[in-house]
C-alpha cells in the first residue's frame, strides 16, 4: 500500500512513523511554510486542567498525553520529553478551588496525572515567580520539545523507507496528489475564503483562549495586512493546479490513500474535493530566554489562571508565551506581541527581569471553527487531521496515529464521531 501525507508537522510525521512501521510505502510532502505550528509550540503536556466543559476535546488530549511514554520507549531517543510537573498558580487560595475540583473529578479515569498537592510557596520550585503566589502541583505534567519530536518521528519513518519530498502539494478533485516545486509566489498567495472563529467556550486554565481584552471571533482589523484574507500558500485551487512551474501541473504521487495534515492550511488543501472546511490560523508568539548559569531543566511548567505560561528546558532555557491572535495568515513576530508576552511574563515572574532574550517564535495554530479538532475521512481515499489549536504538541502524535489507522482502513483507537468532517 502507498500513502501520501500532506504536511510534515507533528501530526503528519506521526502518521508517517506509524504507517512506515506497518510496512506501508509513505511519501511526506513538506511545504516548509512560515508559521507552521509545530516549529513554535511551547511543549506543554497537561491536558487534565483544560476543556472542563467539553469532554470530547478533553478525551483526545488525555489520550494524547497517555500516548507519549510509549512513543518515547518506541523511538528510543531523547527528544526533550520529561515529566517535570506543573504549577497551577493563583494569587488567592480560593482561586484554585475550581481547578482542584476538576482534577479530583477526572483523577479516577486519569491516574497518570499523578499526585495533586498544595504548594504555598511556588517560587521554591520555580525561583523567578512572584513571592505572593500560591499553587497546586500536578505531578504528571510533562514538557516536550516539539521540533525534536517531529524530527525523531520523521527520521524513524525515513529509516524504514519513507520519503520526505519538499514542495507544494495540490489535491485534484479525485483526490490525487500533485507535487510541484515550491515557488516564492506560493508564499504570497491569497487564501480565498476566511472563516470567522466563534468565541471559544469559557474554561479553566486554558492554553489556547484569547487573552483578556483581545477581540474574539473574526480576525482583528486595523493591523496592516492582517485584517483581510491573508498570505498563505494556496492549495488545490483549480487555476493553481494548472499554473505550476513552467505551466506544469506538478508530479503526480502514486498513492492509494492520502492524509491531509496541513495544519492551518488544511481547508485550502481539501477544497478541490468539493468540501468547505472552516479551518483558520490562530497566531501565537512566544519568547525564549536564558538565565545564565541556572539549571532550568527540571523546573515545573507554570500555568496561571490567566496570563502567560512559563516552562524550563535544559541549557538554562525558558519559554514564555503565548499571544492568541486571530489575524489570518500573518506569521510575523510583532512589537505588540512581544510587549504583551514580556509584560505578562514579568508580572507573574519578576525574577526574569534580567534574563537574556534569545529568540522569538511565531506559529499559526490550526483551529476548526466548530470548536473541536477535525479528524476523519473526507472521501474513500482522503483523510484529514487538523484543528488541534494550542494542543498540537499534546495530541499531535496520537492524532497522527488515528489518521494512519483510517488510511489503512482500520478501526481507530477512539470513537471519532465528535471530530467527524461535515461530509
Amino acid at each position: 500500500m502507498r500513502v501520501a501525507v500532506i504536511g510534515s508537522g507533528i501530526v503528519g510525521a506521526a502518521a508517517a512513523h506509524h504507517l512506515s512501521g506497518r510496512g506501508v510505502s509513505v511519501t511526506v510532502v513538506d511545504g516548509a511554510y512560515p508559521g507552521e505550528a509545530t516549529q513554535a509550540g511551547a511543549g506543554i503536556v497537561c491536558p487534565w486542567v483544560d476543556h472542563w466543559d467539553d469532554e470530547d476535546w478533553y478525551r483526545l488530549t488525555r489520550e494524547g498525553a497517555r500516548h507519549y511514554p510509549g512513543l518515547v520507549e518506541e523511538l528510543g531517543e531523547d527528544f526533550g520529553y520529561a515529566r517535570v510537573g506543573a504549577l497551577l498558580v493563583a494569587e488567592e487560595p480560593a482561586d484554585l478551588e475550581p481547578v482542584r475540583a476538576l482534577l479530583e473529578r477526572r483523577r479516577a479515569e486519569a491516574p497518570e496525572m499523578g499526585e495533586v498537592t498544595d504548594v504555598p510557596a511556588p517560587s521554591a520550585l520555580f525561583p523567578p515567580l512572584a513571592e505572593d503566589l500560591v499553587a497546586l502541583h500536578v505531578a504528571g505534567a510533562a514538557r516536550v520539545d516539539g521540533r525534536a519530536v517531529r524530527d525523531a518521528l520523521l527520521h524513524a519513518a525515513v529509516a524504514r523507507g519513507a520519503e520526505v519530498r519538499p514542495g507544494t502539494a495540490v489535491l485534484t478533485p479525485s483526490g490525487q496528489v500533485l507535487v510541484r516545486e515550491t515557488r516564492a509566489a506560493d508564499a504570497r498567495a491569497r487564501v480565498h475564503a476566511r472563516h470567522a472563529a466563534p468565541p471559544p467556550p469559557a474554561g479553566t486554565w486554558r492554553q489556547g483562549d484569547p487573552a483578556p481584552g483581545a477581540p474574539e471571533g473574526a480576525p482583528a482589523e486595523g493591523a496592516p495586512g492582517e485584517g483581510a484574507p491573508s498570505a498563505g500558500p494556496a492549495f488545490g485551487v483549480g487555476r493553481e493546479v494548472e499554473g505550476g512551474p513552467g505551466g506544469e501541473a506538478g508530479e503526480a504521487l502514486e498513492a492509494d490513500a492520502v492524509i491531509v495534515a496541513a495544519g492551518a492550511w488544511a481547508g485550502e488543501a481539501c477544497r478541490p474535493l468539493g468540501v468547505e472546511l472552516p479551518v483558520f490560523p490562530r497566531r501565537g508568539q512566544i519568547v525564549h530566554a536564558t538565565l545564565d548559569g541556572v539549571d532550568t531543566a527540571w523546573w515545573p511548567i507554570v500555568l496561571p489562571r490567566s496570563g502567560p505560561y512559563l516552562l524550563g528546558f535544559p541549557g538554562s532555557r525558558l519559554v514564555v508565551g503565548a499571544t492568541v491572535e486571530d489575524v489570518g495568515f500573518a506569521p510575523r513576530v510583532t512589537m505588540g506581541g512581544l510587549d504583551e508576552v514580556l509584560q505578562a511574563g514579568l508580572r507573574i515572574a519578576p525574577g526574569l527581569f534580567g534574563a537574556t532574550v534569545t529568540e522569538a517564535r511565531v506559529g499559526l495554530r490550526p483551529v476548526y471553527a466548530p470548536g473541536r479538532p477535525l479528524i476523519g475521512r473526507l472521501t474513500d481515499r482522503v483523510v484529514v487531521a487538523t484543528g488541534l489549536s494550542a494542543y498540537g504538541l499534546t495530541a499531535g502524535p496520537f492524532a497522527g496515529r488515528i489518521a494512519a489507522a483510517l488510511a489503512l482502513g482500520e478501526e481507530p483507537p477512539i470513537d471519532l464521531t465528535p471530530y467527524a468532517p461535515p461530509v
